[in-house]
Formats: structure tokens, C-alpha cells, sequence
């Protein structure tokens, strides 16, 4: 029996029964599954997200919810061979599927990772330092943020069905907003498969992933303006969505990312015979034959010197004639079939729109001889490379998008040329540029990234490391403007934010150090008759304090210093020289001696509960400390968090150094470990 894709809403599996479509394999056009969200209630969706996934998520903190999502890597790598099987039915070749897969499940890793190192183990985060809003320090603001009281709409495209959908929920999941996700049916038999292995792992709380497959009925006429939906595709349906009556009328936050005319440019220095034209060749092999060349950041404008394009033709030509199309899952083919009939159908007749402004150099899109399947029942296409003879007054190779292994060649006289040609595209994804002339890669890059979201030099030093033209990674932002669709995801903890509402919060430095649990300045700082150094990190309050002595700098302690360390620069050594300098008046001690001394005068010299000293901050030296100054510290608990270990938890101190007459001559944060057993 054909399968039925389910539906997972309310925290159960819905199987439809009627309104079924049939989804076809793109090898072989035989039915693989059978789609329909007839029945679901879409409404009761949004309200479970709400009201039970929504305040499930939120109760968890940054670094539980970054947990989970490392446990969810985990649970989906121990499956993950399942999945490369039934992929093959999308056209993805091993090769496709580790960008896919892999690449989805290397996301989660990558924001569990960040989530335990750039967030705090709070369920709020505090952006920036406070902003000074009075005369004597009593009244100051800042800015915190915290999730939406929402849900998150992921609607996806059917060329990555995990790793489209992954990449969304990861940040999403991490910021504390709950999911509906809803896969393109042509591929959504493999998005099911990775939500059932989600949802068998029993990780997430309840309400906070629900699954469509099938169509999204009237699902976003229940959004508001707490809601964010996130879209991958055309610019058509990007357009109806973004226009929607519930989505404008109450200003709900759209995240799309659509087609794309992504181009490469050669340099002029790159000529036949370098490393940087043989690295431009393969990038625009691998860029065109990748999944069939159904990725949103895939070469579709291969810009080039004009006394280059016939090398550049032939090369690729030659590289092309190589690749083997076909059955996806035989170890001898490099390239699949589009995801579906009708796919090859619209890239055909893409190829046909781009041709009347250029010619096609090789390939035919009408004529294919798949390796081990029938070219009459599957969605195959043989890889088609065109050239543009006039590419500054053509416009349909800058327009029409063939989402296919097609791209177009076009030549150039100037840089100036170059950076016209690429901004013709009206907003990418993605440019990558291929040069070894310093002079040449400035030029282009700053003149083509106001049109992109991303730009990739290749050249001879990096290429071996390369993760290439069309890899979008965790922590880079993946979005572009104009045609590309205005929006941003990933891009470390900036996807992350896109689900949480930024406030401006004012009030008295007391009154905010309590309800951020971060001490800021003007708060009470308890001087504690324990030095902090003795307590372990839970007897640790923010805001508990240690003031110390102080110690007078001599002439012979800035001498022994420099002599000591090597650091014998002239305003601490010559006092003519000194007093020359704007900035001393005369000589002055080393900022490292003054370091060196406040820790001598703060440290707690017997063992305990601090077990390291392992960083500093936001360091800054902000009046010179002369021979016959006084020094004295105020180290305060700034700050606490949890570790990945359970045994110790990290301690963020304010250390302020003041000279005799009370001004600060140092400022910086110390980062310590305290035990907790």
C-alpha cells in the first residue's frame, strides 16, 4: 500500500482520509506517498502552540533548550542512514543527502553548541551595556530580550526537506518559540520521516514542534502579531504570503528567503593556467550538479573576463560531459533527477526564456540518457550551460530563474562591467569571487555586497578548506535583499533573535541588577565579611563585593616590571620622551603592572572554591597611574552561570582600579571558575 503522510498536531498523529494528492518519485514517477491535511484543525494548532508548547519552552532556560537540541542531533545521526534511503525518491544522490541531512543535523549541533556558549543560562538576554539616562546615575535603561508569546511558522521548500527545516527550528527552538512546520509536499515523506524519529526521540516538550503535510489551509488566517513565519521559495508565493490579510494586517514577522540569481565572477588576473580559474571551474561544476542544481544558492550567472569565455566554456563543457545523470541511489552517478516531473517541465521552459537572449554552448534541456532509469518516467535533465552575448542589455538571464543544473555565461570588458552585471540580479543569496590580486578582490567585493547576503572569496590559500559558493553555514547570516527576499536566517545567534522581542527596560540600577540578576554600576555592592574568594558558587550573590587596601606605585616597581617582562617602551623608561606624549604626564607604570598588582591586591592567596582565573573582558586603561599614585580594587560579582559541568559554574566580576583621588584608572571584567561541591 502507498503510504499517507501524517500529520502531527495536538501532540498526536492525524492520518487523513480523503483529499488525498498523489506524490510521485522523481526517478520513476511510481507513487510513493499520499498527502492531505483535510480535517486538521488549524485553529486548535495555533492555540496548542500557544498555550501549551509556548509556555512549555519558555519555563526552560537557554542552555536546557540547547541541550535538547544536541540530544536531538544525537538521536538523528543514530538514524540517519534510514533517511539517505528514502531520500533517493527526491532525486538526492549520497552526495546530496550529506548536504542535506548531515548538513540539517550539523545545524542543531551548531546552535546547541552556541546556545551553551553565547547565551546565558537565563530565559532572557541582556543586549549591550546600560544607557546613562540621568545626571547622578539613579535612572538608567537597557535593553533585554525575550521570546514572542506565539508561534513559529516554518513554511519550506521541497529541494532540502531536512536540512530546510532543521535550520529554522534549531534557532527557533533555542529562543523559546514553538514550531508548526509545514514541508513542500513534493518531498514531505522525508520531512515526515525526520519529525517521527523527533517525536519517538520524546525530547521536546509537549506543543513544541506540530507537522503539516500538505497543504497549510487556513492556517495563517490564525496568526498575530506575536507570531512569526518564516517562508523558503518562490517569489510568487512569497509575495501571496507576505501580502495575506492576517500577516499585514497585524504586522506579523515575515522571514523570506526566495529566488535567487546567484552569480560567480572570475578576476581578470585568474587567466586559464592559474590555480584561481581551475578552482572557478570545479565551483561552477559542483554548483550546477548539486542536487540537481535545485539549491537557492546555486551558480546562475557565470561571469567572466571575455577574453576568458571561451576558456571558461570549454573547460566547463568538458568538466559537464563528465558527470553521469541517473538513478541517484548507483554508486556511479553523479547526478540526480529534478525533484519532480513537473519541476523539469518548469526548468525547460526556463531554459527556453533565457535562450531567446543567449545560446546554448552544451547540453540539450529536451534530450537525456539516464544512467539505470527511464528518461520517459523520471524527472531527469542533463545539465545545460548557456552563453549570454550581450549580458548588459539582456534581461531574462538576469530574471528567469531555471531551477535546475543551468547557468549562464556572460562576459565582461571592465570591472566596472562586472559589478553592473551583477547587480542586474536585483539581490542574491549568495556571489562568490575568484582572484589573486588584493587590488581586483576589493574592488568586487565592495561593489557587489550591498546585493548580497553573502560573499565567498575563493582563491589558492583557502580553497582546500573551502566550504564553498553554495554552503550556507549556522553561524553566516543565509538571506539576501531585493529578489532574494529581504530576510535573514541563521547567522549565529541573530536567528535566534528574530524569535524574541527586543524592550527597552528603565529604572534604577538596583531595581534592574534585580531582575536581569547582572550587577550594574550604581547598584548596591555589599562588602561581604567573607572574601568572595572563599564562597562556592552557589553561596555566590550578584553584587557581593571585596574592596581592598591600597598599594602605592614606585619608580623601582615600573623599572623591576620592565626589566622583568622585556617591556621597556619609552613612556614607562625615558621621562622626556614621557612627557612628549599627549597622553602621559610623564612616566607612567604599565598597564600590565597595574593588572598584576590588583590581582595581588584582590586574590585570596589560600586554596578554595576558585579554581581559576580564565579570562578578562572588556579591558580598558583610563587614566595613567604615575610613580607615588596610590591604586585599590572594588572586585564585584557581576554576574553568574551554570557550566557544562555540574561541579563548578563561572563567575563574571566588575574590577574597578581607582588611583588615590577616587577616578578610575582601570576597568575590566574577570572570568573565574567556583566549585560547587
Amino acid at each position: 500500500m502507498t503510504h499517507i503522510l501524517d500529520s502531527y498536531a495536538l501532540d498526536r498523529w492525524f492520518t487523513p482520509e480523503a483529499g488525498l494528492v498523489d506524490i510521485p518519485s522523481a526517478i520513476d514517477g511510481r507513487v510513493v506517498a499520499r498527502a492531505s491535511t483535510r480535517g486538521l484543525d488549524f485553529a486548535a494548532m495555533v492555540r496548542h502552540a500557544r498555550e501549551v508548547g509556548g509556555p512549555a519552552l519558555r519555563r526552560l532556560t537557554f542552555h536546557q533548550r540547547a541541550d535538547m537540541l544536541k540530544a536531538l542531533g544525537a538521536h538523528l545521526t543514530a538514524h540517519k542512514d534510514a533517511l539517505y534511503a528514502l531520500a533517493a525518491d527526491t532525486g538526492a544522490t549520497k552526495r546530496d543527502n550529506f548536504f542535506d541531512i548531515d548538513g540539517g543535523i550539523g545545524t542543531l549541533y551548531a546552535y546547541a553548541s552556541r546556545g551553551r556558549r553565547e547565551l546565558p543560562g537565563e530565559r532572557f538576554v541582556v543586549e549591550g551595556t546600560p544607557e546613562a539616562l540621568s545626571k547622578n546615575g539613579t535612572f538608567i535603561g537597557l535593553h533585554v530580550l525575550t521570546p514572542l508569546h506565539g508561534v513559529a511558522v516554518h513554511v519550506n521548500a521541497f529541494n532540502f526537506p531536512c536540512w530546510g527545516m532543521l535550520e529554522k527550528l534549531a534557532p527557533a527552538i533555542l529562543a523559546g518559540m514553538p514550531v508548526i512546520t509545514k514541508p513542500a509536499t513534493a518531498t514531505a515523506y522525508v520531512a515526515e520521516a525526520v519529525v517521527k524519529l523527533i517525536v519517538e526521540a520524546n525530547i521536546l516538550p509537549a506543543g513544541a514542534l506540530q507537522f503539516v503535510a500538505g497543504s497549510a489551509g487556513d492556517l495563517l488566517d490564525h496568526l498575530t502579531g506575536q507570531d512569526v513565519l518564516s517562508f523558503t521559495g518562490s517569489a510568487a508565493t512569497s509575495q501571496a504570503l507576505r501580502d495575506h490579510p492576517a500577516v499585514s494586517r497585524n504586522a506579523v514577522r515575515f522571514i523570506a528567503e526566495r529566488d535567487s540569481l546567484n552569480a560567480a565572477v572570475l578576476g581578470p588576473d585568474a587567466v586559464e593556467g592559474t590555480p584561481e580559474f581551475d578552482l572557478f571551474i570545479a565551483e561552477v561544476v559542483r554548483e550546477m550538479t548539486v542536487k540537481a542544481g535545485q539549491k537557492c544558492t546555486a551558480i546562475r550567472r557565470i561571469i567572466v573576463p571575455k577574453a576568458q569565455e571561451g576558456a571558461v566554456i570549454a573547460a566547463l563543457s568538458g568538466r559537464l560531459a563528465a558527470i553521469a545523470v541517473g538513478d541517484p541511489r548507483r554508486d556511479d552517478v553523479r547526478m540526480g533527477p529534478l525533484a519532480s516531473r513537473s519541476q523539469r517541465i518548469a526548468t525547460q521552459e526556463a531554459v527556453r526564456e533565457i535562450a531567446v537572449e543567449a545560446e546554448i554552448v552544451f547540453g540539450d534541456p529536451d534530450k537525456v540518457e539516464p544512467v539505470g532509469a527511464d528518461a520517459a518516467t523520471g524527472a531527469f535533465i542533463a545539465p545545460v550551460l548557456l552563453r549570454c552575448p550581450e549580458p548588459l542589455t539582456a534581461k531574462a538571464p538576469h530574471a528567469v530563474e531555471a531551477f535546475g543544473p543551468v547557468a549562464t555565461v556572460m562576459g565582461y570588458e571592465a570591472i566596472s562591467d562586472a559589478l553592473a552585471l551583477v547587480a542586474k540580479g536585483e539581490g542574491s543569496l549568495v556571489a562568490s569571487v575568484y582572484t589573486y590580486d588584493p587590488a581586483v578582490a576589493e574592488e568586487l567585493v565592495f561593489g557587489i555586497a550591498a546585493h548580497h547576503g553573502r560573499v565567498v572569496l575563493i582563491d589558492r590559500d583557502c580553497a582546500k578548506e573551502s566550504t564553498g559558493h553554495g554552503s550556507p553555514l549556522p553561524g553566516l547570516v543565509h538571506g539576501g535583499p531585493g529578489r532574494a527576499g529581504g530576510g535573514e536566517e541563521m547567522g549565529g545567534l541573530r536567528g535566534v533573535f528574530h524569535y524574541m522581542q527586543r524592550t527597552a527596560i528603565e529604572g534604577s540600577p538596583a531595581r534592574l541588577s534585580a531582575l536581569t540578576r547582572t550587577w550594574l554600576s550604581g547598584a548596591p555592592a555589599p562588602v561581604t565579611p567573607e572574601h568572595p574568594f572563599k564562597r562556592k558558587f552557589d553561596a555566590l550573590s550578584v553584587g557581593d563585593t571585596v574592596e581592598t587596601a591600597s598599594r602605592t606605585i614606585t619608580l623601582e616597581d615600573i623599572e623591576h616590571f620592565a626589566h622583568f617582562t622585556g617591556d621597556t617602551f619609552y613612556a614607562h623608561m625615558d621621562e622626556e620622551a614621557a612627557k612628549a606624549n599627549p597622553f602621559f604626564p610623564g612616566r607612567v607604570a604599565h598597564g600590565y603592572l597595574i593588572l598584576s598588582f590588583a590581582a595581588g591586591l584582590f586574590v585570596d592567596p589560600a586554596p578554595g572554591p576558585l579554581l581559576a582565573n580564565y579570562g578578562l573582558d572588556s579591558l580598558r586603561f583610563l587614566k595613567p597611574v604615575s610613580p607615588g599614585d596610590a591604586i585599590r580594587v572594588r572586585l564585584t560579582v557581576k554576574n553568574k552561570q551554570p557550566a557544562r559541568k555540574p561541579e563548578y559554574g563561572e563567575v563574571r566580576w566588575d574590577a574597578e582600579v581607582f588611583n588615590q583621588d577616587g577616578d578610575t584608572v582601570a576597568r575590566y571584567e574577570l572570568l573565574t571558575m567556583s566549585s560547587r561541591i
